[in-house]
């Protein structure tokens, strides 16, 4: 959870739906008995203070300066922490996923630990049935001279930030957190948002100020 935020200001610690945005995926994964420890990763002060205040069983590492610039890989920083805290196992999200829910998580870690190792690591996809080109105006997945219905496409999948199960070992050895023998976990999207822009934040506030309003 980085301080600076490119895109949308003050991103991780902005309030979404009347709480700061990284209180809902802290939220969501104290509420998933599977995951041993949680631990947040931030050089932003306002992180830090809350979730002293707010979630003091969560662990914090203070991110060091040379991991702080925005096109620092996340797979260094992986490396940094898994460096931390010994684990048979590391599950990684974002305070950009703010819809995502505790059994969603839970069915992933359930799913990964019954395929392993046939799988060596798990990454969170979205269904896309949608007429797809490259760059240079080629189909990808369907063929223009036949126009069928879009929910007969074959379905491509879209890597949604939302989740990733690795290992140390394979993280070490690749650098990076999809290893050799991934297993694609599929989320809805409705659940799969991830906020990389102000129009995104504005949509989850709607989203979940909807949800609270209908519970209330």
């Amino acid at each position: 959870m980085r301080h600076h935020s490119q895109r949308v200001v003050g991103k991780n610690y902005r309030l979404l739906a009347g709480e700061p945005l990284f209180h809902y995926i802290l939220e969501t994964l104290l509420a998933v008995p599977e995951i041993g420890e949680v631990v947040v990763d931030t050089d932003s002060t306002p992180v830090m203070d809350g979730v002293h205040e707010h979630f003091p069983q969560v662990r914090i590492i203070d991110r060091p300066g040379h991991l702080r610039a925005d096109d620092v890989p996340m797979n260094d920083i992986l490396l940094h922490d898994t460096g931390q805290v010994p684990a048979d196992f590391y599950l990684q999200t974002h305070s950009t996923n703010p819809l995502l829910k505790p059994e969603t998580v839970a069915r992933a870690i359930e799913r990964f630990l019954a395929d392993y190792p046939a799988h060596d690591s798990l990454f969170s996809v979205t269904r896309l049935q949608t007429r797809l080109y490259d760059q240079q105006c080629r189909a990808i997945n369907h063929d223009p001279a036949v126009l069928i219905q879009t929910q007969d496409l074959p379905p491509v999948y879209e890597e949604n930030s939302c989740l990733y199960i690795f290992t140390r070992p394979n993280l070490l050895r690749r650098h990076h957190r999809i290893g050799d023998k991934p297993l694609m976990f599929e989320i809805n999207a409705e659940e799969a948002w991830d906020i990389d822009e102000d129009l995104d934040f504005r949509i989850c506030d709607f989203l979940l100020s909807e949800s609270k309003r209908i519970e209330s």
